[in-house]
């Protein structure tokens, strides 16, 4: 009998044991594991051992996703961050999008070594209909995306995500969203801030807001032109790749321990 799946084809979790630096990595809204596994692959190619979670009730079936709370998509986090840290000696947690939003709530609440958010919003983009989500959600149960925000077509055909937003998830995503914005200034690790200027899902002045909230003093922002919102699937890709490791290197090097 073959396997019954309930995780979309190539959308499963991914693990690459390595060295004693571990990254966390962190899909976004709607989205999978897949967005991540370039950025994992080119990470473990660099040593580091490489941790690609599955969201809760994301990768499978949009009714998954409905049944799920902000604090569902944190505990997936967390579950990560305790298996690495149990066999690796620092943990860097890296997010994609609402993935970035839960990596910076995490360093609010936990000790890693740092973190890298990517096309990460501060807040949702001011739309009256948000002041009535919550009578919409039972009269209007999903919300179209808009048109997709590719640079790589190629990437764009075989990305893994649910077909529109699920307005009960999209009143978690505004939830996790405060929780965040609280959490900001409490969060001390070192931050980089990864954001492509041609992003239409998340507007670009989304980072400075960010950057100016953090609490941490070792914080940056890396631009990109040539990229859409899933930036870790687009032509410019191994920039943020390398750029994510260099600052992997650099923070773990003056913290007082080498690789």
């Amino acid at each position: 009998m073959g396997a019954m799946s309930a995780i979309i084809p190539t959308a499963e979790p991914f693990f690459f044991p390595g060295g004693p630096t571990a990254c966390l990595l962190v899909h976004g809204f709607t989205g999978a594991p897949k967005e991540m596994r370039w950025m994992g692959e080119y990470l473990s190619s660099q040593g580091h051992t490489v941790l690609g979670v599955r969201l809760a009730g994301h990768a499978t079936q949009p009714a998954d996703i409905v049944r799920t709370r902000w604090q569902d998509w944190l505990t997936s986090v967390e579950d990560g961050y305790h298996l690495l840290q149990g066999n690796c000696e620092r943990v860097f947690v890296c997010g994609l999008s609402m993935g970035g939003i839960l990596s910076l709530l995490f360093a609010s609440r936990f000790p890693v070594a740092g973190v890298i958010a990517m096309s990460t919003p501060y807040a949702l983009p001011d739309d009256w209909r948000l002041r009535f989500i919550k009578l919409f959600q039972r009269l209007i149960p999903r919300v179209p995306k808009g048109p997709p925000d590719w640079r790589n077509p190629e990437a764009a055909r075989d990305h893994v995500d649910y077909p529109d937003y699920p307005t009960r998830s999209i009143l978690e995503l505004r939830n996790l969203l405060v929780e965040m914005r609280h959490a900001l200034p409490e969060v001390s690790a070192p931050v980089l801030l990864v954001h492509s200027r041609q992003d239409e899902s998340v507007p670009p002045q989304n980072v400075q807001q960010l950057y100016d909230c953090l609490g941490t003093t070792d914080k940056q922002i890396l631009w990109v032109e040539n990229s859409g919102h899933v930036i870790t699937r687009e032509p410019e890709r191994q920039r943020v790749f390398e750029a994510a490791e260099a600052f992997i290197q650099r923070v773990t090097q003056t913290s007082g321990i080498v690789r």
